[in-house]
């Protein structure tokens, strides 16, 4: 069939989804990069196949985000005082800094994540600035009606975009710091003394000492982005705005949450209507490896294959960390796959071959991987469930330490120290997760709770997007939560009430009981004197 045959029957199957469903529309994108933008893409190319015109508003300087790329996504680049140099500087230094913290005590880790989250809201609040003040784009936006605006709350201006525009918003996410906009402004309830705090390094099954650690993050992170957003966002958004307005109030008006994690690697917790998790939304089938590839695993024989990477935000490491990883690795029966960009180490041993890039899902679902090596990134993770690999955890930032942490105490992974672990602590790992069973059968319990949902998570996630569309909003499914003020959520002025109630009919039986005692006093006196 000729191209402009495919193209034609393309357009025929776009149509005939509008024509069905009656709910095809115009969807405006505020992305973030990287990884992020890797699991956005996704539900984008699943809304375009489905005959939805999709817009992404890409700044000039943008690093992952390659129109070029793309078929039948549109872009609308606005200009932005820095260059992709800059960004990708930034980057470096945010996630290098954040991986070092990690070394330090916690409050002084807490003290340095503040202190990068607000260089973080620096930069965001700047890129904002140029969309929100371009006169030009902003009028172009306004002329073309969208539907729904499709943003990663880890991404600000998306909630302040919907507002201006004046169009329902669905946010995209992992998870924010604390879980304080999931909570503080989704409604989500996240009670400490079961729900791990995200970024506590904690997982569900909690002792005594861990939910009082649990407590304190929680507190911490609350009082910190409280006071975060009012000098900041508060602020710049009633600016723009012209009238009084929150960062809290804007982002709660959101009709749907999708959050990209799921009970394999979640501990249950409280949910509400219009926050639904669809972790794994990326994962897909194994397709066949690039021939050369295939013949390196084919060569292992019965003792399989290990997959090493550290995703697409780590591609520096030191020379004495990549000397000991590349020994331990010349010292395992496998045959090793490492996505590796620098220089080749001298202790690389002839089982282990380098690439600066790896079809990671097809290498995971292949019959001869054995096991996976990861930093615990969630889109890694997740594909590790998805085709049922035991891991090694090696977690260096964000919510990597958070996501190993479960992965261990469901027993589908071991975890080990980057900074500090040994060629001798990797390859005992390995040998564990590979010749211990009980590893891989874990890990394939997650994956058939995975894999058993009425819808998958793509689907999932792109039905409630368009379920916002079709009913211009999804108002009906938040909560009277976000009604009510502080003290009535708490349902303080009720207590107060009750407690006040209480006190009155306390104080009349007090003064009923002084009164009548008073009496039968007297009484009994003037007994005596008769």
């Amino acid at each position: 069939m000729s191209e402009k045959h495919v193209s034609i029957l393309l357009l025929l199957l776009q149509l005939s989804c509008c024509f069905r469903t009656g709910s095809c529309g115009k969807v405006l994108v505020w992305p973030v990069e990287y990884s992020h933008w890797m699991n956005l893409n996704v539900i984008l190319d699943e809304l375009v196949r489905r005959g939805h015109e999709v817009i992404v508003l890409r700044n000039s300087a943008s690093i992952f985000i390659d129109p070029s790329k793309q078929t039948n996504i549109k872009f609308e680049t606005f200009p932005i005082n820095a260059n992709k140099d800059d960004l990708e500087d930034f980057f470096v230094h945010f996630v290098s800094t954040w991986t070092n913290a990690r070394q330090n005590s916690q409050w002084e880790y807490f003290s340095l994540l503040q202190k990068l989250f607000s260089e973080y809201s620096d930069n965001c609040e700047n890129v904002c600035k140029e969309v929100v003040f371009n006169k030009t784009l902003m009028t172009k936006l306004q002329e073309s009606r969208f539907d729904i605006l499709l943003s990663d709350a880890v991404g600000p201006c998306g909630e302040l975009l919907a507002e201006l525009l004046k169009i329902p918003f669905v946010y995209s996410l992992r998870f924010t710091p604390g879980y304080t906009m999931e909570k503080y402004s989704g409604g989500l309830l996240v009670p400490p003394s079961y729900v791990p705090i995200i970024l506590s390094d904690l997982s569900g099954k909690m002792t005594f000492m861990e939910r009082v650690n649990n407590m304190l993050c929680m507190l911490y992170f609350d009082f910190w982005f409280q006071m975060l957003n009012k000098k900041r966002w508060d602020r710049f958004y009633s600016e723009v705005l012209g009238r009084p307005v929150t960062f809290s109030e804007l982002v709660g008006k959101a009709d749907m949450w999708l959050i990209r994690s799921y009970w394999d690697l979640e501990f249950p917790r409280p949910t509400l209507p219009n926050i639904h998790f669809v972790g794994g939304l990326h994962c897909k089938p194994a397709k066949p490896l690039p021939k050369e590839m295939e013949e390196f695993v084919q060569s292992s024989g019965e003792a399989g294959v290990v997959v090493f990477s550290l995703g697409s935000m780590v591609s520096n490491m030191t020379e004495e960390r990549a000397n000991a990883v590349a020994s331990a690795f010349a010292q395992l029966p496998q045959k090793v796959i490492w996505r590796f960009d620098g220089q080749k180490p001298e202790t690389l041993g002839p089982n282990t071959r380098i690439y600066d890039w790896i079809p990671q899902n097809d290498l995971l679902g292949h019959p001869k991987t054995k096991a996976f090596v990861t930093h615990g990134g969630a889109n890694g993770i997740y594909e590790a469930i998805h085709h049922g690999i035991p891991m090694v955890g090696l977690p260096l930032f964000g919510e990597q330490p958070d996501n190993i942490a479960h992965m261990t105490a469901k027993g589908a992974a071991i975890r080990l120290n980057w900074k500090t672990m040994s060629s001798a602590d990797l390859l005992n790992a390995l040998k564990t997760v590979i010749h211990d069973p009980s590893y891989k059968e874990n890990v394939m319990t997650l994956s058939s709770i995975h894999h058993d949902q009425p819808m998958k998570p793509l689907d999932r996630a792109v039905f409630w997007i368009e379920y916002v569309m079709r009913h211009k909003g999804a108002k009906h499914l938040r909560v009277a939560a976000h009604d009510l003020t502080w003290f009535q959520y708490h349902s303080l002025d009720v207590i107060g009430f009750l407690v006040s109630c209480a006190a009155f009919l306390l104080f009349l039986v007090i003064k009923s009981y002084l009164f009548v005692y008073q009496k039968l006093l007297k009484i009994g006196k003037k007994q005596k004197r008769d």
